[in-house]
């Protein structure tokens, strides 16, 4: 059972560039993947800096883009979920 976690992943991955631990975004994004029953070898994660959503109180947010390697498109879901707001 995985735990709950009030954070979601892209909160987490706008902190850790913001603390200057981006190196480690990858393995999150990865380990994610994996608890929403995906392999992370079948995606290409690549990441974009964008204006916060106005009332946040982050200035920048990192957006998580899913390409899958074979062509076929990233389930609409998977890829929303990956870039939900809190």
């Amino acid at each position: 059972m995985s735990r709950i976690n009030p954070y979601t992943l892209q909160m987490q991955i706008t902190q850790m560039f913001a603390q200057g631990q981006s190196f480690f975004a990858l393995t999150k994004v990865q380990d994610w993947l994996k608890e929403h029953n995906q392999n992370p070898l079948d995606y290409e994660i690549l990441f974009h800096k964008k204006p916060a959503p106005p009332g946040s109180k982050e200035v920048m947010v990192i957006e998580i883009e899913l390409k899958r390697k074979d062509g076929q498109p990233v389930d609409p879901w998977l890829q929303e979920q990956a870039n939900l707001h809190a």
